[in-house]
């Protein structure tokens, strides 16, 4: 019996790193890139071109976007809302693939999926919601 208390201990722990190795790395992520968008970083226009936005329309956008990222990010360090980590999955993934649909090569967006993968992972570990009320948990 001890020793099954003692390995069940060691796993909650290891789970417990892992989660919280995956919480610093989304939110790092996401408030490096809020941080970006809130200098209206000058080499993102042609993503949101890409799209049919004006860099006027970039411009206004990307203090907006950059300020939700921040907030994202630090949230997640607070607690990791199941909600917002699909958002941040969905978000990760599409500003990643952004980068060829805005010109760059391919292996710009095969080098961020880590930029959506590490949300979904920590979404898987904190579990799927199994009705509407959890995604707010």
């Amino acid at each position: 019996m001890t020793a099954i208390f003692i390995h069940h201990t060691i796993y909650m722990d290891t789970y417990t790193k892992a989660q919280w190795v995956l919480r610093i790395a989304v939110a790092g992520e996401f408030i490096g890139h809020g941080v970006f968008a809130l200098q209206q970083k000058q080499g993102w226009i042609k993503y949101f071109e890409a799209t049919g936005f004006s860099p006027e329309q970039a411009m206004t956008l990307m203090p907006l976007i950059g300020a939700l990222d921040i907030a994202l990010g630090l949230l997640i360090l607070i607690k990791p809302v199941r909600l917002a980590l699909l958002w941040m999955t969905f978000w990760g993934f599409w500003t990643a693939l952004l980068r060829p649909i805005g010109g760059d090569p391919i292996w710009d967006f095969v080098e961020r999926w880590a930029n959506w993968g590490a949300p979904l992972a920590l979404l898987l570990l904190v579990g799927w919601p199994k009705n509407i009320r959890e995604w707010f948990k």
